[in-house]
């Protein structure tokens, strides 16, 4: 088979994903015979495109996934989009636009024509994306969040948790986006880090019947008029002896009451407080403590209305009277002073917009009790989350959790199963259809005569979230009529094969930032409904930053198109170059160079294989030097799988690929290759030839899950193999032990090589001058068994053992060895003398680090005991090199 000279990575890609989708490899289904393995893809907005943290994201998943393939388990990947209802409804509004249409010209109905016109148009195009990465889903389960089975679940979810009291409508404050004019809950809400610089207002309200006057001080002088009091705290002896007075509003002149509450700090601002109930959680508090008015002066749009008392101010955006109302209250003398301070302002995740705290009748599911086993099992540890800091912030959340904001008042989502059939705030049922929600008004309201017209549903559609956190169990048919008893709520356990399969999942790949709007509500809903956990571990990735640290995005203009780095370096050149730096938890830095880094690996592999495929091949002998290079290389590769091992089971993904990059890189190409390459134009052994195209299959295995297409392109290469005979498909290898006598005596090997190639290199000697080597050591028959490796490898004569320090040479010292380079011309002294004693510095502080760790009672009774033995070489090899370098360097005296 002709090997072609470059590596072509878009054919290779486009040819292996197509042959595995048509084998159908992807494809995933019951079998009592196999261990199960599962994953549900975090699903992207259908308003989406792939992006650099998909990128990641859908990385690590199709390496886990391909892992466990290869394991012989029943690997499934469902992937899926969620319907995103803010997001594609501002997108389609905007599409509207375009056209000259207003969604408010426009019927429900009508309205939803267009927006599943739109999203057949463009939902699906992220997860054809994602083919192109390689992602190896079941696709023919792909899931959408509005499909009718995953509507049905909602609603039946819905009307449960009614049903068993957690759901209620009710009178709150809640975050208002004026934008998307819709209902937020708390974690939609997002600030940026840092906080944001924002103007601070003094404003004077005059004293009823006095010359006296208040300074409150104020972010939002838009809001003056809608105060409803003046509050300060009853201990503050400044201001106690107002309590029970009344203030003046400037402009309306409304009388306010001063009112003493211990809410108001002290020591913040002036210690006094203007209280708005309608446009401030916490002054809404005050309100209800003290029941004060309520005064609503913002509209939905976000423009003032009639409330506000002052004509010219209504119709227009809070933010364009913030300007005109400071140029009023200064002009009229209220306005004392403004200063810039940093503060953290609420916007909303979706839009952008500063969030309008706005009192409003809305759904809620009352979140303490139904919470309570999702906090437990985390805490516990029966789903662990990796890295596991993220335990702290979990528990803080769910200590702390409120109430959960789910109706949006939008049209595009899951419409609330809610009918009204009066004006009474109670006069309403929850059900799933009409015809059932009429007989239950008759029931409810004991009214006979009322017929579905008289009904009228809730116009609200669900949180996005309130659909997607059923996912793990919707995508399974969970909440199919067969295998949901709606009596009992809970879904019933031995009828489902592919949920009780599949279900729990595995692992979860996720971002830290949606650990509460998603995770921390699977879990709720996993154990809610089929009484178990939604998936074993939670792999929380960081975010992609730039390289300045800024998180990557389009408004920055500072994210390259993850489909332009696939066209550039090839899907595997980029898979590795996201998880190059990307460790669990933290924060990935990203540089195109570690995307070229990845290409240049799969060249360094490809080149490799064409040289191993070039050889010729001859029935001589296996020589001595090659039968111990298999030997090593044999007990290497056995290490780096237990490392590999090791990794993956501590979700070190980054790592896990490093380990298999050396491997590849130093190991295999750098070392075992160079040592068993036969001379220019010469022959090899069929013994190591074979061996070696054989360890060559074994690389690829564990190279597999992070570059698919590269390995699945030599796996055929290597020789001819049967249609289904496919890597995706092998098997992985097994971990074994390995002598770690043979890699110490390797190492010991490399390193002599190293030193003596960086003595040539500095002296300009030829490589291919053959030089002299003494060696001075108490392991006589180490150096011997390595005699004819080193001749090769580093184009010496055989090791010479001595006692002495020979005249004019160059010396260096590897752990307990001293060696020597004879040479003709005159040695430096003194910079031998430098050499040596700058080398020695480092030992010494190496030695001290060592000894720092292995002095750590902490590390020493927790780390395993392989690594702790590791530590104490490591000391022993360091404590004998400084010994033969004080030597060396006394004889140089």
């Amino acid at each position: 088979m002709e090997i072609s000279t470059k590596y072509d990575p878009a054919q290779t890609e486009d040819k292996w994903y197509q042959y595995w989708m048509e084998k159908g490899f992807f494809k995933a289904k019951v079998d009592p015979n196999k261990e199960p393995y599962s994953i549900v893809i975090p699903p992207p907005n259908v308003t989406g495109v792939l992006h650099m943290g998909h990128m990641l994201n859908n990385t690590i998943q199709d390496v886990l996934i391909r892992k466990a393939r290869m394991e012989g388990k029943e690997a499934c990947w469902v992937p899926g989009t969620d319907h995103a209802s803010i997001a594609t409804e501002a997108k389609v509004v905007a599409m509207l636009r375009e056209k000259g249409i207003k969604k408010s010209d426009l019927s429900r109905d009508e309205f939803m024509k267009y927006a599943w016109e739109w999203k057949e148009k463009y939902g699906g195009i992220i997860l054809e994306q994602l083919k192109k990465l390689g992602a190896s889903c079941d696709w023919d389960r792909t899931a959408f969040t509005m499909d009718d089975d995953y509507y049905d679940a909602v609603i039946k979810v819905f009307i449960d948790l009614f049903n068993k009291g957690f759901i209620y409508r009710g009178l709150r404050m809640i975050n208002w986006d004026c934008e998307a004019k819709t209902a937020l809950s708390n974690e939609e809400v997002i600030y940026k880090e840092g906080g944001e610089q924002a103007n601070l207002y003094y404003v004077n309200y005059h004293i009823k019947d006095s010359d006296e006057h208040v300074t409150i001080a104020t972010v939002r002088p838009e809001t003056i008029l809608g105060d409803a009091a003046i509050a300060v705290n009853p201990n503050d002896e400044r201001h106690a002896h107002l309590i029970g007075k009344k203030a003046i509003v400037p402009f309306v002149e409304r009388e306010i009451p001063i009112i003493g509450d211990t809410y108001v700090e002290l020591d913040f601002g002036t210690g006094c407080l203007k209280v708005t109930p309608a446009h401030d959680p916490n002054d809404y508090e005050i309100g209800q403590r003290h029941n004060l008015e309520v005064i609503d002066t913002i509209n939905l749009d976000g423009t003032l209305n009639e409330a506000c008392g002052i004509p010219k101010y209504v119709g227009k955006d809070r933010f364009v009277v913030r300007k005109e109302i400071v140029k009023d209250l200064t002009e009229a003398g209220h306005l004392i002073k403004e200063e810039q301070f940093t503060t953290r302002i609420g916007r909303s995740e979706r839009t952008n917009t500063v969030v309008e705290p706005k009192l409003s009748l809305q759904w809620f599911i009352k979140m303490k009790e139904i919470s309570r086993t999702a906090h437990q099992v985390v805490m516990d540890d029966e789903i662990l989350l990796h890295p596991p800091k993220f335990k702290n912030t979990y528990n803080h959340w769910m200590d702390n959790v409120r109430d959960w904001c789910i109706s949006r008042q939008l049209w595009w989502g899951q419409r609330i199963p809610a009918y009204y059939y009066g004006q009474g705030e109670d006069d309403f049922v929850v059900a799933d259809s009409l015809e059932s929600a009429l007989q239950l008004a008759q029931e409810k309201s004991g009214n006979k005569s009322l017929t579905t017209a008289d009904l009228k549903q809730d116009e609200d559609v669900l949180d996005t979230w309130a659909s997607s956190w059923l996912f793990p169990l919707a995508v399974f048919d969970g909440f199919n009529d067969q295998y949901f008893d709606q009596e009992s709520g809970k879904i019933i356990n031995g009828k489902n094969a592919e949920l009780d399969y599949f279900y729990p999942t595995n692992t979860l790949v996720t971002a830290p930032e949606i650990l509460f709007f998603w995770v921390a509500r699977m879990i709720i809903a996993g154990y809610e409904y089929k009484g178990d956990k939604p998936f074993k571990n939670v792999y929380l990735t960081g975010i992609v930053r730039d390289k300045q640290r800024r998180k990557m995005s389009k408004s920055l203009g500072n994210s390259p198109d993850p489909l332009d780095l696939i066209k550039e370096y090839g899907a595997d050149g980029v898979r590795t170059g996201m998880l190059f730096s990307s460790p669990a938890g933290n924060d990935l830095l990203f540089d195109e160079k570690l995307v070229e880094q990845g290409r240049n690996f799969a060249n360094k592999i490809w080149n490799a294989f064409r040289l191993v495929k070039g050889w010729d091949i001859t029935h001589e002998a296996q020589p001595e030097v090659n039968a111990v290079a298999i030997e090593w290389f044999e007990n290497r590769y056995n290490q780096a799988k237990a490392e590999l091992e090791d990794h993956f089971a501590k979700y070190r993904l980054s790592d896990a690929l490093m380990t298999v990059y050396k491997l590849v890189w130093n190991d295999f190409c750098s070392w075992y290759l160079e040592w068993i390459k036969p001379g220019y134009e010469q022959p090899i052994d069929e013994a190591t030839h074979a061996k070696t195209l054989d360890f060559f299959e074994q690389v690829m295995k564990l190279l597999h899950p992070f570059m698919p297409f590269i390995t699945e392109e030599i796996w055929h290469s290597i020789k001819e193999r049967s249609e289904e005979n496919c890597l995706i498909k092998a098997a992985w290898p097994e971990t074994k032990d390995f002598d770690q006598s043979i890699l110490d005596e390797a190492e010991l090997l490399f390193e002599i090589t190293s030193n003596v190639r960086n003595l040539r290199s500095s002296k300009g000697i030829s490589p291919k001058e053959e030089l002299d080597l003494s060696v001075k050591t108490d392991q006589e028959a180490v150096i011997n068994k390595l005699g004819s490796s080193l001749k090769k490898l580093a184009n010496v004569c055989d090791p010479i053992i001595t006692t002495e320090k020979p005249e004019n040479c160059f010396s260096f010292v590897v752990k307990s060895h001293e060696l020597f380079v004879p040479v003709s011309e005159e040695i430096d002294v003194e910079a031998e003398k430098a050499k040596l004693t700058e080398e020695l510095t480092y030992t010494k502080g190496f030695l001290k680090s060592v000894e720092k760790k292995l002095s750590n009672e902490r590390f020493v009774n927790n780390a395993p005991e392989q690594v702790v033995a590791m530590e104490q070489k490591k000391k022993a090899d360091a404590e004998a090199k400084i010994a033969s370098l004080e030597a060396s360097l006394a004889s140089l005296s």
